[in-house]
Order: C-alpha cells, then sequence, then structure tokens
C-alpha cells in the first residue's frame, strides 16, 4: 500500500504541465483584444501623436479613423482645379449676372451685422460678402463630402500634399467640440476638407475662427456673425490694410518684358520702379507704393496687373492671384449694386 499514491499526487509528470499551460493561458482570456492591423497607412502614429497632445483615448480616434474612408474622386478632384484653368475662363465662373445679384441681396439682407464687423476689423464688407460668394455661392454649396473622409484621404493617400493635409486631420481631431459645428464624424464641407460658408481649414478654424455671437460655440454654418466675423480677422490677421488698394491695371509698352512668376504675392518694389521697366498704371496709384506685378491670360490677350498687400492677403486665403482678383472684382460689383457705382 506504501507504494500507492494518492490520487490528487498521481501522474504528476502529465498533469502538472496542463495546470500550468493552463495558467499561463488565464491572462490571455482577460486582457484587452489587441489592437488590429492600421485601416489607413501611418493611422497608428497619428493616433499617438493626437492622444499625447491631447488626451484622447486612441480606443476612440482609431474608431474614427476606422470609420473613414479613402475616395478615389477626392483625389481626382484634387487634381483638376478651377484654378488650372486661364483667367479668361476663370473669370466668367464667378463673376455671373447671378452671383453678383445674389451676391447684393445678401449683402442687404445682412447689412447692419456686416457693416458692423466691417467697422471692427477694418474689413469692407462688400469683401465678406465676395469671400462667401466665391466659396459657397453665399451658403448654397457648403460641399457634400464627409471631412474625416477628405482629410483622410488626403493625408494617407495623396503624397503630393500629404505633410499639409496630415497635419489639418491631426488638427481636425485635436479640435474642441465646441468649434466643430457637430459630431466629428458627421461633419461635410469640401473635397479639400474645409468646412462652413467660408470654408475653414481645421487650423483657420483653431488659429482665426471667431464667436461673435457670444455662444460658447465657432459654428461656421449656422451663426452668421461666427462667419462673417471669422473670415475679417483672418484677413485682419494676415495684414490687411484699411482702405488700401487691391489691384489697378496696368498697360505695357514695347519695351515692356513680361514679369516671372513670384513664389507669393507680397509686394516686393513701388509701383515708379515697375514703371521704368515699361507699365504704366491706367489709374492714378501712389507711385511709391509697393506693388507686384501680376500677368494674366485674359480673353484679348495678356492682362498685367499691379497688385498690393491686401490682394497678397486675399492670396493666402486661396494662393492663386486668379482667385484673389476675382474676389475683388466680385466685391466691386456687389458694392456698386448696394452702394452706387460711385462708392468707395
Amino acid at each position: 500500500m506504501d507504494d500507492v499514491l494518492p490520487a490528487h499526487r498521481a501522474r504528476p509528470a502529465r498533469i502538472f504541465p496542463r495546470l500550468l499551460g493552463a495558467t499561463l493561458l488565464l491572462p490571455l482570456f482577460f486582457a484587452a483584444p489587441a489592437r488590429a492591423a492600421e485601416t489607413h497607412p501611418g493611422q497608428a502614429e497619428l493616433v499617438r501623436e493626437v492622444a499625447k497632445d491631447t488626451g484622447k483615448s486612441p480606443w476612440a480616434l482609431n474608431k474614427l479613423l476606422d470609420g473613414a474612408k479613402m475616395q478615389q474622386g477626392i483625389i481626382d478632384a484634387m487634381n483638376r482645379p478651377a484654378e488650372g484653368k486661364p483667367w479668361s475662363a476663370y473669370r466668367p465662373i464667378f463673376l455671373t449676372e447671378d452671383r453678383i445679384a445674389a451676391g447684393a441681396d445678401f449683402y442687404r439682407t445682412h447689412r447692419a451685422l456686416l457693416d458692423g464687423i466691417s467697422r471692427k476689423y477694418g474689413v469692407p464688407a462688400e469683401y465678406i460678402v465676395a469671400i462667401v460668394g466665391v466659396e459657397t455661392f453665399y451658403g448654397r454649396n457648403t460641399g457634400k463630402y464627409k471631412v474625416l473622409d477628405a482629410l483622410t484621404t488626403l493625408a494617407f493617400y495623396y503624397p503630393k500634399r500629404a505633410p499639409f493635409f496630415r497635419e489639418q486631420l491631426k488638427t481636425l481631431l485635436e479640435l474642441p467640440s465646441n468649434h466643430l459645428g457637430g459630431p466629428l464624424d458627421t461633419l461635410t464641407g469640401s473635397y479639400a476638407g474645409a468646412q462652413g460658408w467660408g470654408q475653414f481649414m481645421p487650423s483657420s478654424i483653431r488659429d482665426w475662427g471667431v464667436d461673435y455671437d457670444g455662444d460658447g460655440r465657432i459654428d461656421m454654418k449656422g451663426s452668421m456673425g461666427d462667419i462673417f466675423a471669422s473670415v475679417a480677422n483672418y484677413f485682419k490677421e494676415h495684414g490687411w490694410q484699411t482702405g488700401g488698394p487691391i489691384a489697378a491695371r496696368a498697360q505695357p509698352d514695347r519695351k515692356a518684358k513680361a514679369p516671372a512668376v513670384p513664389k507669393d504675392w507680397r509686394p516686393v518694389a513701388p509701383v515708379e520702379s515697375f514703371v521704368a521697366t515699361g507699365f504704366a498704371p491706367l489709374q492714378h496709384l501712389d507711385p511709391g507704393r509697393d506693388a507686384q506685378l501680376l500677368r494674366l491670360d485674359g480673353p484679348s490677350g495678356d492682362e498685367y496687373w499691379f497688385t498690393f498687400q491686401n490682394f497678397y492677403v486675399i492670396t493666402t486665403y486661396n494662393r492663386s492671384p486668379m482667385y484673389a482678383l476675382a474676389v475683388d472684382q466680385l466685391a466691386q460689383e456687389i458694392r456698386a449694386r448696394v452702394k452706387g457705382p460711385n462708392a468707395r
């Protein structure tokens, strides 16, 4: 009997390995499930950055990005912008009778609010209206794309400008909820991820968005005060000169040579220096005011324009000089309809 082991000690070589294996497996049953492979290339690193900077839940951030869809149509739209057209084709898109008349009516409807914001920021009301008119036809077309889809597509699948759009996506994920105008995964905008009547990118909402109506939110779609003040504040903070010129036609003589395209549209030299190279202004200009010289493909051939600081400010909103000139000309047309042809 002494050589018979108790039942609970029998066959230790077989039982113990089973018990040990089961013990080692226990934590696996109770641990959080492992994160699956990232849905978009670069997603994991972006989530780590946002979580570190904001304290937001990585799980919640991943859930948002997992739900974002890459859309080839967004990339296609980026590759064929209206700014790729010549000025002769670009201008008629925005200087239509319908857009001018609608802009004048829009100004009249919101005149008290617009004029008050204009006085506060030093930006003419008609230029605020023209920005909204060019960007979204006075709020009629604010964009059909999900902002999260657009920025995810361009941040992770558009190498040409990926660093810029990755930063915009990061900013979008970091924005507080009172800057968003709704749940992040429901926001809609342009194919480039711009939102609201003024088409602000996430970093512009963060840096220059204004809660003008004082309700604790920056609402770029539902608050006229927030929309108008945000555009005016953007211009002011980028160096708008109250009462300053925007653009004026230049007439070249036979010896004049077409200017090179500059890296940006900051004024670089006084008007008189361009006059000395063969470009005469078609209206009175301060010869000592700094300017830049722009050449465009007009309907009757080359057009030349002196452009100034306020023109440069508009190009920070959209870097195309054709965009800036369209805004300027639309604003002038709207002002003439509302205030009279000689209004300044």
